[in-house]
């Protein structure tokens, strides 16, 4: 059987993460805990969630002439990611994300992202096939603006689904971009900065929602943290709550979500068991330290949870 076939455009950055009895004030020095190097950027870690499911994933990144961007390259490789989309550039330094967790599982991210901003439409043209050869294709806000919306246009011509998930967090969007993406993807704090509404209860999501949508997205699913994932669209509004878990490390959490929800369209599931298996994935990663060394292997999950 083919497995699914995802392409993801997106970031990659260097997790420099540091772990801290608490988060810092501005102007002092903590002594953290521990720290750790990990692989991440918005894309790269959801390209490694749909490969580690069992997804033939595609990655389509630009990283720097330095040592982190060598070592990015050889992770896409070890994860059997198709490489043909990663490319170097001498313009500027991979992407970094300096990460601080504290004792409760929260997270504060800095993202320098370098080399990631130098991805452009020709690369995107370059990989046409490969686009139009996939199931899915994602995309995420921590390349440029303008190659997402090139590489949106893309997958549009080329009738394949698109996931837009507008992560980090802004206040403005194009218009253009609502109407490209099949499924507009946002947390909490994305869907509130993008509406300007809160979104506490799942009345206030629905309605945040549904500011979207009149903005020209034909689905949104909003990821809620802890109380699962909402969909809302024309013809159905539907919580998909999750599993309730002790969180250590939540960093990653939406990007696992993502990366599965692409994985189980691509292998055909229908809309509301693709999120309730993703919200699974979710609610597993976040109990182990780390971003994508949090992210289960299929060969450690349920049987049932892959069928």
């Amino acid at each position: 059987m083919t497995p699914p076939r995802i392409c993801v455009v997106g970031a990659s950055n260097i997790d420099l993460v540091s772990y801290v009895p608490r988060m810092p004030k501005i102007g002092e020095t903590l002594h953290g805990t521990q720290f750790a190097i990990g692989y991440g950027g918005k894309g790269a870690n959801q390209a490694v969630m749909a490969a580690k499911l069992g997804g033939e994933v595609a990655m389509v990144t630009k990283l720097g002439r330095d040592i982190f961007g060598e070592d990015t390259y050889k992770n896409y490789e070890a994860f059997g990611i198709d490489t043909t989309g990663v490319t170097f550039t001498d313009q500027a330094f991979s992407g970094v994300a300096p990460i601080a967790v504290n004792p409760e599982g929260d997270n504060s991210i800095i993202i320098v992202t370098g080399a990631n901003d130098v991805l452009n439409q020709d690369d995107l043209e370059a990989v046409r096939e490969i686009i139009a050869a996939s199931q899915v294709l994602v995309c995420q806000l921590e390349i440029s603006v303008e190659t997402n919306l090139a590489a949106l246009r893309l997958g549009k011509e080329l009738g394949v689904q698109t996931i837009f998930n507008p992560a980090p967090a802004r206040a403005e969007l194009p218009e253009e971009i609502y109407g490209l993406c099949d499924i507009f993807c946002p947390n909490e704090t994305e869907t509130e900065l993008l509406t300007g509404m809160p979104v506490t209860s799942m009345e206030e999501a629905e309605a945040a929602a549904r500011v979207l949508m009149q903005r020209g997205c034909k689905m949104v699913i909003l990821t809620l943290g802890e109380r699962g994932s909402l969909l809302v669209s024309d013809d159905e509004v539907v919580h998909v709550a999750a599993e309730a878990v002790k969180p250590k490390d939540t960093t990653g959490a939406g990007d696992a979500f993502v990366g599965s929800l692409a994985y189980f369209l691509a292998a055909g599931k229908p809309l509301q068991d693709a999120m309730h298996r993703a919200n699974k994935i979710a609610a597993i990663s976040v109990q182990a330290p780390g971003t994508q060394t949090s992210f289960p292997d299929a060969k450690d999950l349920d049987p049932d949870l892959l069928a």
